[in-house]
């Protein structure tokens, strides 16, 4: 199989760090070209880690040469994403968007987010969370790349929705990698070593990303933790009926490769540096508990985009994809 020429719009954030040490070690996915809004530089210039390793030049994004590839990783900001796939759309190639624009009904995206100015590629995407909608994304050109938080959410949800009652709360806790390189008040040093806190509670606009796909009445209260990456979810939700937790997830993921069902309550520790959504679930009396832990980065972006793209293009899903975490 040749090579396919691949393209990151956004190169220059975290996520295009990670895609970067991702497609490096892909058989089939060839970084062709880097882009920014601006343009300029080398990429290991900004990441010194890459030199002597990856060096190359960050071109400014225009649509003309980067519709030049097959196949498109778009890690820039919501709103900015849409006036790319508009475009893009008319050409012969394949676009993985990791903003939020093409993930939910244009009512609820207008709620939370902007105006939709493309909403007529809405029906055009498919929502890359390969567990649940795999054989919908293989079909498709333009896939909407999950949030880190419905992520873990939602797949930590997904075997008990026949099970629980509407009503669920989600306690969701990430390293300040998750705000992205941008600094701000929250992500802050010294707002945040030592210290643990909420941050926009229940009004979170994931919150209606987990509520879209699921159904359910959520309830979410994201926190930051003074760690660079990681994700661990805790969802408390009342049974409708009587159940054995790890039974249902087991029989729900019992074929896919990148799902742990835990014995125990779940580590960041033990995912951090891989693709890996690890689960555990117990139940008292009527009430669940269900804890998730993803790497906000990987699977909450950059190597659940490579799934996708991998899915895409016809290619083994795991292909490329991390296993081994960083840290013991």
């Amino acid at each position: 199989m040749k090579k396919i020429k691949t393209a990151i719009v956004g190169a220059t954030g975290y996520t295009g760090l990670e895609l970067i040490k991702i497609l490096l070690n892909h058989p089939y996915f060839e970084i062709n070209e880097l882009y920014s809004t601006e343009g300029g530089g080398d990429i290991s210039d900004i990441y010194p880690s890459l030199k002597g390793v990856f060096e190359k030049e960050i071109k400014k994004a225009e649509i003309e040469e980067i519709a030049k590839n097959d196949l498109v990783f778009l890690a820039v900001p919501h709103k900015a994403a849409m006036s790319y796939v508009s475009e893009l759309m008319r050409k012969d190639i394949k676009i993985v968007d990791f903003s939020a624009d093409y993930r939910l009904n244009q009512k609820n995206y207008e709620d939370y987010y902007c105006p939709h100015t493309d909403p007529a590629n809405l029906e055009n995407a498919a929502y890359g969370l390969p567990e649940i909608f795999r054989d919908y994304i293989k079909n498709k050109k333009l896939i909407a790349n999950p949030g880190c938080y419905p992520t873990a959410t939602i797949l930590g949800l997904y075997p008990f929705l026949d099970y629980i009652e509407s009503d669920v709360f989600v306690d969701a806790k990430s390293g300040v990698s998750g705000a992205g390189k941008k600094l701000s008040e929250t992500t802050h040093f010294v707002t945040d070593n030592e210290n643990f806190f909420a941050y926009n509670p229940i009004k979170h606009r994931h919150s209606v990303e987990i509520a879209e796909k699921t159904g359910l009445n959520i309830t979410f209260v994201p926190q930051l933790l003074p760690i660079t990456r990681g994700m661990q979810i805790s969802i408390y939700a009342k049974l409708k009926k009587d159940i054995e937790p790890l039974e249902v997830l087991t029989e729900t993921y019992q074929n896919e490769e990148f799902i742990r069902i835990k014995n125990s309550p779940v580590r960041i520790k033990d995912v951090a540096g891989t693709h890996f959504c690890d689960i555990f679930a117990m139940k008292n009396n009527n009430m669940l508990f269900i804890n998730s832990a993803i790497d906000n980065l990987l699977r909450g972006a950059s190597s659940q985009a490579v799934a996708n793209a991998n899915i895409l293009f016809d290619l083994p899903e795991g292909l490329g994809l991390p296993k081994i975490a960083y840290v013991p």
